[in-house]
């Protein structure tokens, strides 16, 4: 997939991803080692893009398991089309059940999901496990088969093993801890708050409109506000929308008032607002 760490750099980089060295190396490492990538960090750092920019690289298709609270194997990794499997057995009443039964549980009546989706594919895939953290602790139990040998066994047709291996990321925003043999099986990246000169070519490869000076005051004010002892600190995601959010406005410069105005494009809490309103200082940064 890439042929060395500055060739994950360049090649992302024309997707609009500009990777740090360390992601960078771990992307590679990932790659060609063969191992998943649990990347972990606070929301809107860029993992699951990261993910996104690695299968446009790769000529990949993307497939996306979002997790959440209740996720279950049905929607994780394949159920049965019970409609068509009724309408079936309607059809077929002068059958043995056997008959049936060999007819129902085939190929044309599974609806795969996106493990075994990932599994069966030929072609380039990555595999993107999106939020894990918000998954049931039991959901790790089948993601460590996935994860440790790449089949899926599907009682009523067999053992299904990947012909070609997939790309795997996981995500994760800490929201709770992900077991150890989890974390075995991957290599793991966290990524945070990119340092300020980064964040900076960021804004400017995003919104390259914006003024190269105001794009400096952008990021050192958001800089300034993630120090502060917030609630949700801003992200370069919120970053990138407060750089769109003066373009549209057409401000030149960050005054006190365009700031007060705008803070809730990087904010998301009322306290938050109010405590950011009171304590920068925009002469400071």
């Amino acid at each position: 997939m890439f042929t060395s760490v500055d060739d994950v750099s360049a090649r992302l980089a024309e997707t609009g991803y500009l990777a740090s060295p360390a992601v960078a190396t771990t992307v590679f490492l990932a790659a060609r080692l063969g191992k998943p990538l649990l990347v972990e960090g606070p929301a809107g750092v860029g993992k699951t893009e990261l993910a996104k920019a690695v299968a446009e690289v790769a000529g990949a298709r993307l497939v996306r398991l979002q997790c959440y609270e209740g996720v279950d194997e049905a929607r994780a990794l394949y159920e049965w089309n019970h409609a068509k499997q009724l309408l079936r057995i309607s059809a077929g009443r002068g059958e043995s059940w056997d008959e049936t039964r060999d007819d129902i549980f085939s190929e044309e009546f599974l609806l795969p999901r996106p493990l075994l989706t990932a599994i069966r594919g030929e072609e380039p895939t990555v595999l993107l496990i999106d939020e894990t953290d918000k998954a049931d602790v039991e959901m790790e139990g089948l993601l460590l088969e996935v994860l440790s040998d790449f089949q899926v066994t599907v009682p009523e047709l067999g053992t299904v093993t990947a012909t070609r291996r997939p790309f795997v990321v996981l995500t994760s925003n800490a929201g709770r801890e992900l077991s150890e043999a989890l974390r075995r099986r991957c290599l793991f990246l966290h990524i945070g708050f990119p340092e300020e000169e980064l964040e900076r070519r960021i804004v400017r490869l995003k919104v390259p409109d914006l003024d190269e000076t105001l794009a400096t005051s952008v990021v050192r004010v958001v800089g300034a506000l993630r120090a502060m002892d917030l609630r949700k600190l801003p992200s370069v995601a919120e970053t990138i929308d407060w750089a769109r959010t003066l373009l549209a406005l057409g401000a030149d410069t960050l005054d006190e008032t365009v700031v007060r105005d705008t803070l809730g494009v990087l904010l998301k809490h009322q306290d938050d607002v109010l405590k950011a309103a009171a304590k920068l200082d925009l002469d400071a940064v």
